[in-house]
């Protein structure tokens, strides 16, 4: 495992060059990958270079997002399809070996049976694509019944669903993002994670939770810093991800506006030490 500065992730407004730059300073080990700054460069070859120069600065990449939206209308779905080898060619050039996106676990319309059927079309199209590029698909569950409650159909908001969903398309590239806090308000416990190995996790998250809200009670969008509160069992998370032998990368993603109002670098020194905690635990 390894330690990833995802800016994105913690709300902080860095351009590209800015957080490789800083994830150096501050020790991380990895940084995530920008497509549009990968575009702006002109040429996969200047691609693959600006790649090299950021592996000698010690950093991996961490995942990029998929520009595809799973759920989206046909029309938008099959417009994003056509756009996707373009970018797809970027990342390979830059080393880049995942994507990630994670499944609403909610529909207005369709009832689950439905909604599945739509996602595993579309995740097979998608995996097949991202296969002939090299390239490995991670799927994230949101795990708060104060968001998949919100319309009328639930639909995915476990680990158990995900993995099955995974096994159904057949597709041996795609495996999960787990996420703490998804674990927790999923009301998972380490049990759950055993028997996972590398092959299955694409990138993890750790976060932690308010006190003041019971389980059911958490917002999505309203975390902790990890091991702020010790409402997540954050020790128990890593344990059982450490022991499926995982090596990819661990970042933080609380949601938390008050963080871009801080010095970055004090900001990042934090990160940096509690992701460091949450490895070498």
């Amino acid at each position: 495992m390894f330690a990833n500065l995802s800016a994105g992730a913690l709300g902080l407004p860095l351009d590209h060059p800015t957080a490789i730059d800083l994830a150096v300073r501050h020790d991380f080990g990895g940084v995530d990958p920008d497509p549009t700054y990968f575009a702006g460069l002109g040429s996969v070859q200047a691609v693959s270079e600006h790649a090299a120069a950021v592996r000698e600065r010690g950093l991996s990449w961490g995942i990029a997002g998929l520009p595809v939206p799973l759920d989206g209308p046909a029309e938008t779905f099959r417009a994003a399809l056509v756009d996707l080898p373009a970018t797809l060619e970027l990342l390979r050039a830059a080393g880049v070996t995942a994507l990630g996106t994670w499944v609403r676990p909610m529909h207005e319309e369709l009832r689950y049976r439905e909604n599945w059927r739509l996602h595993l079309s579309r995740l097979s199209v998608v995996a097949e694509l991202l296969a002939d590029a090299g390239l490995r698909l991670g799927l994230e569950y949101i795990g708060p019944k104060t968001f998949w409650s919100t319309e009328r159909f639930p639909f995915i908001h476990s680990l158990r669903e995900a993995r099955e969903l995974i096994a159904e398309s057949g597709a041996s590239n795609v495996g999960v993002i787990l996420d703490s806090y998804h674990w927790y308000t999923a009301g998972e416990s380490a049990e759950d994670l055993a028997g996972l190995t590398d092959a299955d996790i694409v990138s993890v998250d750790i976060n932690d939770a308010r006190t003041d809200r019971s389980r059911d009670e958490q917002q999505d969008l309203d975390r902790r810093l990890p091991f702020d509160t010790g409402v997540i069992d954050l020790d128990g998370f890593t344990a059982a991800v450490r022991e499926a032998g995982y090596t990819g990368p661990v970042k933080v993603e609380p949601f938390m506006p008050s963080l871009a109002k801080e010095p970055v670098d004090d900001v990042l020194a934090d990160v940096s030490h509690r992701l460091a905690r949450a490895i070498s635990a």
